[in-house]
């Protein structure tokens, strides 16, 4: 999988084409897998994320066969892509022109397909397509920058700006009164410490005698 090679292998009609092996199946179905450099099949224990293989609940893990990344005798099918075009064409591949179904969501890359400039609006380039009752759809264009969003990031911008003033302006009146406070406390504790009170002499309660 991944090498190029001439069309002239398959036949005269491919003559001039290059083309890259993509994938392939063997006999009983099982894919190829880039990664395997065996040409035969093994069994790998497979999680999410790996190619072949979709899990059905969250953290599932499976072992599953699957065909090596070199080409054998008992592969039956073989995926293609062109790289270089020849002389002829392909009947139903390459003498056909199919118009582009789906075309670019983001605003800049729409203005990079069509070479727009900054004034130009991204709205009236995208690529809508038909349904089949005769109604067109267009996708919606991510990251469009309109009036109505600048004069709102504004409004965001000022917001946050008078919340960070106000901030600062708390936290200055919070310290002022708390130095206040602080003094006025250590008055108190002065003119504590000077106006000292003693405490009452201890009176002895008389003894009773006892009778005789």
């Amino acid at each position: 999988m991944g090498n190029e090679f001439p069309g002239e292998i398959l036949g005269a009609q491919y003559a001039g084409y290059v083309f890259k092996i993509t994938g392939g199946n063997d006999k009983q179905g099982f894919s190829m897998k880039q990664g395997i450099l065996k040409a035969g099949r093994v069994r790998l224990l497979m999680k999410k994320g790996h190619k072949c293989f979709r899990p059905r609940r969250d953290g599932e893990r499976k072992r599953k066969s699957v065909r090596g990344c070199i080409v054998g005798k008992d592969i039956c099918v073989l995926a293609l892509s062109i790289v270089k075009h020849g002389d002829q064409d392909i009947v139903g591949i390459t003498d056909v022109k199919r118009p582009r179904k789906l075309g670019p969501k983001r605003a800049s890359k729409i203005k990079r397909l069509y070479k727009l400039e900054s004034k130009d609006d991204p709205r009236k380039f995208v690529v809508r397509r038909t349904c089949k009752n005769g109604k067109t759809k267009a996708p919606k264009i991510q990251r469009l920058v309109t009036k109505s969003r600048i004069r709102r990031k504004k409004v965001l911008r000022k917001m946050k700006e008078a919340s960070w003033e106000k901030t600062h302006h708390d936290l200055a009146e919070y310290k002022k009164l708390l130095a206040e406070r602080r003094k006025h406390h250590a008055k108190d504790t002065k003119s504590e410490a000077k106006t000292e009170v003693k405490p009452p002499a201890k009176t002895e309660k008389p003894t009773k005698k006892p009778k005789a």
